[in-house]
Formats: structure tokens, C-alpha cells, sequence
């Protein structure tokens, strides 16, 4: 059997079938019928293709879309009358030829590219591609690019082009004419065909826009706007005082255009601090330190603004890139101020009242003015203090008391106030510490001041007590405890001393139940020394299973217990 390859030119008109071809059975016997399978005959796409059961014809029965499918591969057989298979099956190819049905499509509609400001000639910025979904072998898929329009057309209408193969746009025009601050727009839009057919005029097209940003880069320095700023600023205050404008060319809000400042000249000691605002690039100027206007009553500073981004190799910042600044400082009037603060002095309490105590000394910032100063009391938490308005010696107004609770660690501090004549006047403060010398003023004292002991009692240890002072040290231990100057103490009482604070009670002999009142005397170590006479309370108590049960009766006083033992052993005496 001969099968030749058939053809089939897609988008045929009607009317079908059309023959496209014979397959020649070599079987010599007449009597068989020619069969078609595969897809396009008895599979799907069904019925495109027929064969003539008798002459073996080959007809096409519609019109066929070669982007939809390009070649059908069928089989042919033949069978004799009986349905036997005579010959076969053999493959047929038929090949779908191409017409130019199908227009270039790019992928998107509109394309972005960039390039940078001063690229030179032939700088590629962009590849347009296109689609043709034609047979690409042939001249129906081949693409051509042309640029039919540019906008705006400023300052060439032909500022770039196309290669009409391979798409890429590139620049054609001079680097120095390429300067985005020169040229009307910085954003350039292209209208781009692709036409199919190699560019024939018979081509089918397709357009997309090209829109093209001429990018910028630092190749212009920033520059003040003038060359001489003015400020004007109230010593002794901060913030900013004036802000510095500048003008670039390049593209806001970029590097290239963002400014940094610096001061470089003026400042040695650093008072004044200059930062970018944001917002419109200015240069805020502030004073970071409170200024003096009787040390220095007008600055010279020398400001740099450059950019975030650095220049370009063939720019440079010019003279227009510094700018000088003149600070006035106003005079402001400014309170006194005290010298030392805090002023540090050492008295001794309790001396006598009107003593010098120290001597303020407060004086005026303002030494261009004559202004006199004078001096109150502002916080005197005891009230022991007056000071001299004009001359401000401080003199004692109450007595000293080194253990009055608005003393601390030794220390008694009051603030005053010293306020000049100015206009408005001013006022300023300075505290006076005075470090309080102790005074032996403060008699001892025992602690503790009650003692309980067991009648019946072998230990007849009743307590050990202890001395205290609210003075120091030598105005306080050791102390000397002993029984008070009564007679007969001694023959039931003892106090031994433990150490230089602490004395032992001891009974010489039992006491009944009872509430009994010990006379001491207790004295510290000053010079001249400090006694105290002080009762200290000893309850007897019966004392039954670990449990004490005191007198709650009137106390007996020591003295009256002696003179009873005292007359107990002399009418033992006279009876014998």
C-alpha cells in the first residue's frame, strides 16, 4: 500500500469534503475496502478526515486551525468483502500548513524600564518581547520592533531605539544632553509595534507602551540659599534658633538630595547642634548648651550641608555649600548664684543665741549691670536660723540641738534665697549644711526600766540592765550604774557591773510577793559628767508550774523593805 504525506492548508473555505490526497492499494485482488482510524477519523477530533472505501481518496471535511493542532497521525488499512484484513495498518501524516492568522501579542501592555541620568550613547534600558502564535519556521512568526512614537518629543524626537530583532531599547542620545534636571520630563513613554511577516507590509502588528524614567544620581551639590544666616537666641536657653535653607537640583527625597549639616568651624565648645528636618530638608540649628552672654555675647559659625549620597566623580561641593551663621546671645537677667552651694560648716550645739553661724556669699551672673543682692530665709525646719539681707551672715535664733529629729547623720540644712534688683528682679538659692558637734546635754537613762523574779528563787540574778544617751561618744559610755543613796540599799540589793554599757541586779537574799521600787543612779562619762536618778521596778512573784503570778498591787519602795529588816534584826538583838 502507498501512503504519500498529505497536506492541508488550515482556514479553508467551504465547500468540504476536500480531497486532499490517494492511498494505492498494491493488493492485486479488487475486491477489498479501504478503512481510516486514529484521531480526526473514528477518534476524537471525530469525522475531520474521511476516506473513500473504494478508491481510497482522502477528504477533508472542515476547515482545520494549525495553532490548535499542527499534524494528524492516522492508519490505513484494507479488508477484503468478508471483513479479513487485506493490508496494513499503515501511518498517514497529514501535516497542517500554516497561514498567517494569528497577530504579535506582547505579554504585557505596558512595559517600565529606568536609566540613569548621564548614561552613555547606547545604554540598553529595556527588552520588549512579543508573541505570534504562528508556525515560528516560517515568516508568519517572524517579529519585528519599531518604535512609532515617542512623547514628549523633547529634546529629540529620536532620544531612543529599538533593535528590531532582539527588542531592546537602548539610548542614542548624547550623555550630557541626557541631565534630568535639563530635560522637560524625567519620564518618557514609547509606542511599540511588533509586526509579524519580518516586518513586511503585509505583517500583522501587535503595541504595547514603553514608559522610560530618566533615573537621578548626585551630580549637583546642595547649595544655601544665602550665604549669611542670622539668629538671635536669650542666654541661658536651648532649642532651635534659626533653620537653613538649601536648594538641589536633584531628585527629592532620595539620597542625592537629602542633606546632612555639620558645623566646622565656631563651636569649640560644642554648644550648638544642627540636624536635618525631615520634612523639607532644612538644617534646624539649636543651641544644645545654655549660652553665656557675659562670656561670649556673639558666635561665628561655619555650616557644611552635604549629601546623604556621595557626588558624582566630576562634581564637587563649591563654596555655596557652606553658609556662615551669627548668633546674637541677649542678656537675660539671671538670679545670684551661691558659691560654694552647699556652703559646709561645723558648730558646736547649743551655743548661745545670735552666734555666728556662717557667712553667704552669693553673686550676680550679670556683672555688665550694677544690681545689689539680698538675702531671706527659705527653709529653716526648725527655725534656729536669721541672715543679714544685706550682708548675709547667719546668726543662731533658737539654740542648736544636735539630737532634734531635723537633724540627720549630724547635720542641720537650711536653704535661702538671694534675689537682686534687676527688672524683673531674680532670684536664686543655696542650702547651708551645718555639721553639729555633740554637747554633753542629755543625762543617761536604764533600760530596761522593769524586772521580774521568782520568790522563791535559787538564781537570784534579777536582771541585767543597760545605759543609754542621746549623746556621743565621750558624752555617753561608759556608763557608771549603781543603788541610789539611801541607806541600807546595800544589804539586800547588788549591782555589779558587766561592761561599759551594762550593770547586773542581783538580790542577796528572798523576797516576799511584791512590787518593789529600786532606786539607781546612773551617770555617762562627759565632761562635766551627766547622772540620772531613775526607780527601776523588780516584781516577786510566785512562780507555780512555769507560770509567774506578780503582784498587781501598789510597789513597795526599797528603802522602806531595808528599814524593816533593819528593825527585824534589832529586836532579835535586844531578846538576846
Amino acid at each position: 500500500m502507498l501512503i504519500p504525506p498529505m497536506i492541508v492548508t488550515e482556514n479553508q473555505r467551504a465547500p468540504f469534503p476536500r480531497k486532499i490526497g490517494r492511498v494505492i492499494s498494491t493488493e492485486r485482488s479488487g475486491n477489498h475496502i479501504f478503512r481510516l482510524t486514529g484521531p480526526g477519523a473514528d477518534q476524537y477530533p471525530k469525522g475531520l478526515f474521511t476516506i473513500d472505501i473504494d478508491t481510497g481518496d482522502v477528504s477533508v471535511s472542515r476547515s482545520l486551525d494549525r495553532e490548535a493542532i499542527e499534524s494528524y497521525q492516522l492508519e490505513v488499512s484494507t479488508t477484503d468483502l468478508a471483513g479479513n484484513l487485506a493490508e496494513g495498518p499503515a501511518i498517514l501524516v497529514i501535516t497542517v500548513i500554516d497561514q498567517n492568522d494569528n497577530r504579535p501579542i506582547f505579554k504585557e501592555r505596558r512595559y517600565t524600564g529606568e536609566v540613569l541620568e548621564g548614561s552613555p550613547k547606547g545604554t540598553t534600558v529595556m527588552t520588549m518581547s512579543a508573541l505570534d502564535a504562528d508556525d515560528p519556521g516560517t515568516d508568519n512568526a517572524a517579529l519585528r520592533y519599531n518604535i512609532v512614537r515617542q512623547s514628549p518629543d523633547k529634546p529629540s524626537p529620536n532620544m531612543f531605539y529599538i533593535d528590531a530583532e532582539r527588542g531592546d531599547i537602548v539610548t542614542v542620545i548624547s550623555h550630557k544632553l541626557l541631565d534630568r534636571e535639563t530635560l522637560p520630563t524625567t519620564t518618557y513613554e514609547l509606542e511599540i509595534v511588533a509586526k509579524d511577516m519580518a516586518g513586511s507590509e503585509v505583517g500583522l502588528t501587535g503595541t504595547a507602551t514603553a514608559t522610560i524614567t530618566i533615573t537621578d544620581k548626585n551630580d549637583h551639590a546642595p547649595e544655601f540659599t544665602h550665604p549669611l544666616f542670622e539668629a538671635y537666641v536669650d542666654e541661658g536657653s536651648t532649642g532651635v534658633v534659626v533653620n537653613l535653607t538649601v536648594d538641589d537640583r536633584d531628585d527629592p527625597d532620595t539620597g542625592a538630595w537629602r542633606a546632612i549639616y555639620s558645623i566646622i568651624n565656631g563651636d569649640p565648645t560644642l554648644s550648638f547642634d544642627i540636624q536635618t528636618n525631615p520634612d523639607n530638608n532644612e538644617g534646624m540649628l539649636s543651641v544644645a548648651k545654655p549660652l553665656d552672654y557675659e562670656a561670649t555675647a556673639f558666635h561665628t559659625l561655619l555650616i557644611k550641608v552635604e549629601n546623604e549620597d556621595a557626588l558624582v566623580p566630576d562634581v564637587g561641593y563649591g563654596p555655596s555649600s557652606t553658609a556662615t551663621v551669627h548668633v546674637t546671645v541677649l542678656d537675660i537677667n539671671e538670679g545670684p548664684v551661691f558659691f560654694p552651694d552647699p556652703l559646709m560648716v561645723t558648730r558646736m550645739e547649743n551655743i548661745p543665741l545670735g552666734s555666728f553661724v556662717a557667712s553667704l556669699n552669693a553673686t550676680d551672673p550679670d556683672i555688665l549691670q550694677i544690681q545689689s543682692i539680698r538675702y531671706a530665709v527659705l527653709r529653716d525646719p526648725a527655725g534656729w536660723l536669721s541672715v543679714s539681707p544685706v550682708t548675709g551672715t547667719v546668726n543662731t535664733s533658737a539654740s542648736l540641738d544636735r539630737e532634734s529629729p531635723y537633724v540627720h547623720d549630724n547635720k542641720y540644712t537650711a536653704v535661702f534665697i538671694a534675689t537682686d534688683n534687676g527688672s524683673p528682679p531674680a532670684t536664686g538659692t543655696g542650702s547651708l549644711v551645718i555639721h553639729l558637734e555633740d554637747y554633753n546635754d542629755n543625762a543617761p537613762f536604764v533600760v530596761p526600766s522593769v524586772a521580774q523574779v521568782c520568790e522563791d528563787a535559787h538564781d537570784r540574778n534579777v536582771v541585767i540592765v543597760g545605759g543609754r544617751d542621746m549623746d556621743l561618744p565621750p558624752n555617753a559610755a561608759p556608763f557608771k550604774i549603781e543603788l541610789g543613796k539611801q541607806l541600807g540599799l546595800d544589804k539586800t540589793w547588788k549591782v555589779t557591773r558587766v561592761n561599759s554599757t551594762h550593770s547586773q541586779i542581783m538580790l542577796l537574799h528572798t523576797l516576799k510577793k511584791a512590787n518593789y521600787q529600786l532606786p539607781l543612779l546612773i551617770t555617762d562619762s562627759g565632761v562635766p559628767p551627766l547622772s540620772n536618778n531613775t526607780e527601776f521596778k523588780v516584781q516577786v512573784c510566785v512562780c507555780k508550774k512555769n507560770k509567774m503570778h506578780c503582784s498587781s498591787g501598789h510597789s513597795h519602795h526599797a528603802s522602806l523593805l531595808v528599814l524593816l529588816i533593819l528593825f527585824s534584826r534589832l529586836t532579835l538583838l535586844s531578846v538576846v
